[in-house]
């Protein structure tokens, strides 16, 4: 079943609560990114946020550390409420070791791609990690264009992980909307990132009743 995870990116902060409760009926996970103004050109959440969320919702919280040095910021994620921490293959020098120290404590270890980092650099860790997250926009900002090339990616990673006797998840950010969602789902997708297409869309049951028909699953909240 094709999962999505809601981007508090595009949400109006200002009601927080009000925006999470909107859609936690139809959405699996809430999306938090991190950005720390070194690594993309951006600042935004933090663990105050984090927190926040963790008290307005019981649905898992995946975390986006796009950041420099995530080991130095890891557990503070994961005491805080984290579900799933997603930490770039760019930056950091002993992901292995990362990766199993997440794990350790008992949340699912995810590895960001950027979009021009190849997938075959996962292969020292692709039987260690419980998913992928593909970037498809450069990471920095919300509402940017879909990078077609992703697709491709996306077909790699899932035929990686079929090559080497895994079950990856394959999250994917950035661009997603109406019109390539169903085609990411096609080529090895299984959880759909999204921000604007949940928060700004007049209909956001839009992307979960199209992957209901596609799949022909009952949705299950």
């Amino acid at each position: 079943m094709v999962k999505i995870s809601a981007s508090i990116l595009a949400c109006d902060l200002g009601n927080l609560e009000r925006e999470i409760k909107k859609v936690e009926h139809m959405v699996d996970f809430i999306h938090i990114d991190v950005m720390d103004g070194h690594f993309v050109p951006n600042i935004t959440f933090g663990v105050p946020i984090l927190s926040a969320v963790r008290r307005i919702t019981d649905i898992p919280i995946d975390v986006h550390l796009m950041i420099t040095n995530p080991e130095d910021f890891v557990d503070i994620f994961i005491e805080e409420g984290a579900d799933i921490i997603s930490v770039h293959f760019e930056t950091t020098f002993h992901l292995h070791r990362l990766i199993h120290r997440i794990k350790d404590k008992g949340v699912k270890a995810f590895v960001a791609l950027n979009p021009h980092t190849p997938p075959e650099m996962l292969s020292e860790v692709v039987t260690d990690i419980d998913g992928v997250l593909i970037m498809s926009v450069n990471p920095g900002f919300s509402g940017q264009r879909f990078i077609a090339r992703s697709i491709e990616k996306i077909r790699k990673v899932h035929s990686m992980s079929k090559d080497m006797g895994v079950d990856l998840e394959i999250m994917v950010d950035g661009g997603v909307n109406e019109q390539n969602a169903e085609i990411l789902v096609k080529n090895g997708a299984t959880i759909l990132v999204m921000g604007y297409g949940i928060f700004k869309s007049e209909n956001p049951e839009w992307i979960r009743n199209l992957l209901m028909d596609q799949k022909g699953i009952s949705d299950s909240h």
